[in-house]
């Protein structure tokens, strides 16, 4: 599992910070948000690790917007791969762990 107290900030791909926005409406800044608020729920994600160690997160942004953020690392960066908002399922599970 990732430490990301090793993360020292965010490395965006021009790509897909346009298709975060494009097809989701999700800016960087509420991705990077999502990453210092909590609780903030942590799962590698193996069916889409094949090429590199992926993961994805739970978390809300300052304004309390829940997203769903799927990522990797890259020399001790964050890369988003791609950001939206959560399902009702995971938004559960998300309130869930707050109580």
């Amino acid at each position: 599992m990732i430490n990301l107290n090793s993360i020292v900030g965010f490395d965006w791909d021009e790509g897909n910070r346009e298709k975060n926005w494009l097809k989701h409406r999700v800016t960087t800044s509420e991705c990077e948000e999502a990453f210092f608020n909590l609780p903030l729920l942590l799962q590698p994600d193996p069916s889409h690790s094949q090429a590199e160690h992926r993961y994805f997160v739970l978390g809300q942004t300052n304004v309390g917007r829940y997203l769903f953020i799927a990522f990797t690392t890259r020399n001790d960066k964050i890369r988003v791969i791609s950001a939206r908002e959560m399902s009702q399922k995971e938004s559960a599970i998300y309130e869930q762990a707050d109580s």
